[in-house]
């Protein structure tokens, strides 16, 4: 795997567990020679994966719209940044970066592109692979109502699978050695 495209929230959450996940996440980045490719942001925990990911030497390709340049919160010492017009050219330009997909705790927009992704797929719009870190259970509820809506015939089986849920960093650290 050449780059691995994050999506998890500009917000830092409750206590200091997301922002020590971020840096954890950062590290095996780096340590598995993976680039990453995320919504190009320095604040939250977008901010602290990018961070640790540059401290250790890594690849950065940021994609953020103008309108959030604007607000000032666009992290200015990435490898790549690139400015996109709308949240529509910032996630194609990420998915093309890409070479499989990591949700970690975050709110609306993280949802929206997890869920862009996944519909790509399904749509076979392309075959990457699609992952949500369930840490300390932020996800469980989302994986509850995914598996109900499953059951009650609003997704398919075959669909539910293509979101691959990791519990601990050694599983992303497994994914990251297997290449997807």
């Amino acid at each position: 795997m050449k780059n691995l495209c994050i999506f998890c929230g500009s917000a830092s959450g409750q206590g200091s567990k997301y922002l020590e996940l971020g840096h954890a996440i950062g590290e095996l980045l780096v340590k598995n020679n993976v680039g990453l490719v995320y919504g190009g942001a320095s604040i939250g925990l977008m901010g602290a994966i990018a961070d640790s990911v540059l401290k250790n030497k890594g690849r950065v390709i940021g994609v953020i719209p103008q309108a959030l340049v604007d607000y000032e919160v666009a992290h200015s010492g990435l490898t790549q940044l690139h400015v996109v017009d709308n949240m529509h050219q910032r996630k194609q330009l990420m998915y093309d970066n890409a070479d499989a997909f990591l949700s970690l705790p975050g709110g609306m927009g993280t949802l929206d592109e997890m869920f862009e992704v996944l519909t790509w797929t399904q749509l076979k719009y392309h075959q990457k692979p699609s992952y949500i870190l369930n840490f300390e259970g932020f996800y469980d509820s989302l994986l509850s109502y995914l598996r109900h809506s499953n059951a009650e015939g609003f997704i398919k089986g075959e669909h539910l699978n293509l979101l691959h849920e990791l519990k601990t960093l050694s599983d992303v650290e497994k994914i990251l050695l297997q290449g997807v």
